[in-house]
């Protein structure tokens, strides 16, 4: 008996596009799609937007620690030069409760480090706890601060008249203002925190948002040792 050849028909256009279509839905040609969760601990997600790489967020924020540093140098500069040309320059005294609120503020930096190894192992109640933490700690030091400003308006020290207590509230609310910022970005990451642990929102901002933090927190440490050597 003779046996022939089947010869198969060629796909058709409309099949050709459909497997097409299935292809770059399901990734590599079958299976579930595909999720870029970024490269490294971080991925590339940012809050500068999603289409903006990575280490631009970086280099943005770079760039804004650098501008917030030239102020507070420059304010130094000028109060500085205030104090060495005489005039009323009336010592200004330092509240105690300046103390305590480093200690938190070196206390958030260290819940926030605490919340980003959380999101490295994949412990997302962990993540979400060193989080808020995060964000108790810097609202308990922007309340101290406060306490401190309250305590020196009622020992008569105000912005005007003196400018060695103008010096303590200038570099003491600028500080807080950039603070808040800080702040922000703790909120949001506390918002998202399921997207990102799970890579939806790219792990970048906890980057950036931690790099911040921390800036805050030894500018302070500066602005500290300013006010201890000016006042």
């Amino acid at each position: 008996m003779a046996t022939g050849t089947v010869s198969k028909a060629p796909p058709s256009d409309s099949e050709v596009t459909s497997s097409s279509s299935h292809s770059a839905l399901t990734g590599r040609g079958g299976g579930p799609p595909d999720f870029d969760h970024g490269g490294g601990d971080f991925g590339h997600w940012n809050p500068m937007g999603w289409n903006t790489p990575a280490s631009a967020s970086r280099a943005g924020i770079y760039a804004a620690m650098a501008s917030v540093t030239m102020l507070f140098v420059s304010l130094a500069l000028i109060f500085a030069s205030r104090k060495h040309a005489g005039g009323n320059w009336v010592k200004t005294p330092l509240p105690s409760v300046l103390y305590l609120n480093t200690m938190v503020l070196l206390a958030s930096s260290g819940s926030l480090q605490l919340a980003r190894r959380a999101l490295t192992a994949d412990h997302a109640s962990g993540f979400r706890r060193w989080l808020y933490v995060t964000l108790g700690l810097g609202l308990a030091f922007l309340a101290g601060q406060w306490t401190a400003w309250r305590k020196l308006l009622a020992a008569g020290f105000y912005l005007t008249g003196n400018p060695s207590s103008a010096l303590f509230y200038v570099v003491t609310g600028a500080h807080a203002l950039h603070l808040i910022g800080g702040l922000v970005a703790l909120l949001y990451l506390t918002a998202h925190a399921r997207e990102i642990r799970w890579g939806l929102r790219r792990r970048t901002a906890v980057e950036v948002t931690s790099i911040y933090w921390h800036f805050m927190d030894a500018l302070w440490l500066c602005l500290l040792g300013l006010l201890l050597a000016l006042r």
